[in-house]
């Protein structure tokens, strides 16, 4: 089994670069159906989604936009339970079918708030797409999850875009932490 280290933590191969691109081509597909004849404002969630979102666009055949915003609520493994907006949403979201595009959804603190400072702006839809989804760590229910990657259980990982304290981003497989 093949084993990374980053920083102090150990971590096992658990998503194929492979496997996440034939998923994330499914979610493309079902985003053009959903799609057709509208332009999605499609908005990454820095620093996170940068790498989803590049796949994702690729794979996206309707005339669409692409924005980004940027959130912290993270420290460490964990996430710290308090939302602080650094950089903000596209002005011109009024009227726009909006889709949210997330690494990773796991209490879903971050996107609720993300969610409702968007609903305030009056979009004529918003959706989430997100890689990757813990159910059991979830405490917000999010109707607007509409795409999702992988269900994964409550467990740190590290890769494709995912970091460990700035690190790991670069890597093009999915790592999970070791209990070692």
């Amino acid at each position: 089994m093949h084993k990374i280290k980053v920083e102090d933590k150990e971590f096992e191969i658990f998503l194929e670069n492979d496997t996440l691109n034939k998923r994330i081509r499914l979610l493309g597909i079902q985003i053009n159906v959903d799609y057709e004849g509208k332009c999605p404002l499609f908005i990454g969630v820095l620093s996170g989604s940068f790498l989803f979102m590049a796949d994702l666009i690729k794979e996206i055949n309707v005339p669409c936009e692409v924005a980004f915003m940027r959130v912290a609520s993270y420290e460490g493994t964990s996430s710290s339970g308090n939302v602080k907006e650094l950089i903000g949403l596209p002005d011109n979201i009024e009227g726009r079918d909006i889709i949210i595009v997330e690494d990773i959804v796991d209490t879903g603190l971050t996107l609720t708030h993300i969610l409702k400072t968007i609903k305030e702006k009056n979009p004529a839809s918003i959706k989430v797409a997100s890689l990757l989804l813990k159910p059991s760590a979830l405490k917000y229910e999010i109707e607007e999850l509409e795409y999702v990657g992988f269900e994964i259980p409550n467990e740190f990982v590290v890769g494709y875009g995912l970091d460990y304290n700035g690190l790991g981003r670069n890597l093009t497989d999915i790592y999970r932490a070791t209990e070692a």
